[in-house]
């Protein structure tokens, strides 16, 4: 059990430095406009890379996951939130499962 604790407390700490080290070094800094740019459209990415594969690996109904994805572009090149692109996608997705 003592071996079980201390590794969920080193899990912790391995998880919670890299996110607070960017804030604790860049802290009152301004960073450039590009980098900027390219730090915004990281969870875009991400969502992205983590879904695209899936897409191609139905085997059921293709369009399901067309429609899914095309949902989600949609939304997202109107600029929503990540939250909101996948919470759309759900949606979209729910309407053609009930009607389909």
């Amino acid at each position: 059990m003592n071996n079980l604790i201390w590794m969920i407390i080193g899990m912790g700490l391995v998880t919670f430095i890299p996110r607070m080290l960017p804030f604790v070094l860049f802290k009152g800094k301004q960073l450039p406009p590009f980098l900027q740019g390219v730090l915004r459209n990281v969870p875009y990415a991400t969502l992205g890379a983590l879904i695209f594969p899936g897409i191609l690996l139905i085997q059921d109904d293709i369009w399901y996951g067309l429609l899914g994805a095309g949902a989600a572009f949609i939304i997202a090149w109107f600029g929503a939130n990540v939250i909101v692109v996948v919470l759309g996608s759900i949606a979209v997705l729910t309407v053609y499962s009930y009607f389909f």
